[in-house]
C-alpha cells in the first residue's frame, strides 16, 4: 500500500467520522469520495458501512439517555421491510439513478429551508409519514449505504431538541447498517483485505468522530437544526457531484 492510498483512507476517515460525530449521519457522503480514489467501489462501500457503525457507537453513547424505544420501533419495522426489498432488488434497480434521485431530493429540501430565516416548526406527527420515512431509510441503507439522511430530513422539520433528533437518527442508523453489514457478510463481501483498510481508518475515524461529538455538545438546539438543514443541502450537492463527475 502506497503513501497516497494511506493518506486517502485517513482523510476519508477523518471527514466521515467528523460528520457522523456532529450530526449522527454522513460517514458515506463525506468519506466515500476519498475512499473511491483509494480502493474498488465495493470495498469502499463495505468500509463505509463498517466505519459508520464504529462512529455510530460513539454517538449512540453520547445520547443514550434520550433514546425512546417506541419511536425506534415506529421507524425500524418499516425499515426492515425496505431492507429486505432492497436486498432482493439489488440486481434490478439502477443504483446510479437512485442516488441521483436522492441527491435531487436533498438539494431541493435543504436548499428550500437553508436560505429561509424561519426554520420549520411542526408540532403534530403523522404515523403514515413516519412509516414511509422508515421504509425509505431501510431501502436506501441497503442499496446506497445512506440510511440516516432521509430520517434526518424528517427530524429537521420538528421543533425538537438536538438530543431528540440525534437519539432518533443514531440508533436507527446503527440497526439498519448493522443489518446491511450482516447481509454483506452473507454475500461474501467482507474480504480479508477489508480489515486492513478498517485498521488504517480506525484511529482517524475515532479522532474525527470525537471532534464532531465535541462540536455537537456545544451547539444550541436552534443552531443544530440549522446545521442539519445545511448538511442535508451539502450532502445532496456532494452526492450529485460525485455521481455526475464519475460519469464524465
Amino acid at each position: 500500500m502506497g503513501v497516497d492510498v494511506f493518506l486517502l483512507i485517513a482523510a476519508g476517515a477523518l471527514a466521515g467520522g467528523f460528520a457522523n460525530g456532529l450530526a449522527g449521519f454522513g460517514t458515506g457522503l463525506f468519506a466515500l469520495g476519498w475512499w473511491l480514489a483509494a480502493m474498488p467501489p465495493i470495498d469502499a462501500v463495505v468500509t463505509v458501512v463498517i466505519m459508520s457503525l464504529i462512529g455510530g457507537l460513539q454517538g449512540l453513547y453520547a445520547v443514550r439517555n434520550a433514546i425512546e424505544f417506541r419511536d425506534q420501533v415506529r421507524f425500524l419495522v418499516p425499515a426492515s421491510i425496505g431492507i429486505v426489498i432492497g436486498y432482493l432488488c439489488l440486481e434490478l434497480i439502477n443504483i446510479i439513478l437512485l442516488k441521483l434521485l436522492v441527491a435531487g431530493l436533498l438539494i431541493m429540501f435543504g436548499g428550500f429551508f437553508a436560505f429561509r430565516k424561519k426554520l420549520p416548526n411542526l408540532k403534530k406527527r403523522y404515523f403514515a409519514v413516519d412509516v414511509l420515512v422508515g421504509f425509505i431509510g431501510g431501502l436506501s441503507g441497503m442499496m446506497t449505504g445512506m440510511s440516516g439522511v432521509i430520517l434526518t430530513m424528517g427530524c429537521s422539520l420538528y421543533a425538537w431538541t438536538k438530543a431528540q433528533r440525534r437519539a432518533l437518527v443514531q440508533p436507527f442508523n446503527m440497526v439498519v447498517l448493522g443489518t446491511v453489514l450482516i447481509l454483506m457478510a452473507w454475500r461474501g463481501l467482507l474480504a480479508p483485505h477489508i480489515w486492513l483498510t478498517v485498521a488504517i481508518a480506525f484511529p482517524f475515524s475515532i479522532i474525527g468522530t470525537q471532534s464532531g461529538i465535541f462540536a455537537f455538545r456545544r451547539l444550541s438546539d436552534h443552531h443544530f437544526q440549522r446545521l442539519l438543514i445545511w448538511l442535508i443541502f451539502l450532502s445532496g450537492l456532494v452526492l450529485a457531484g460525485r455521481e455526475i463527475s464519475a460519469r464524465l
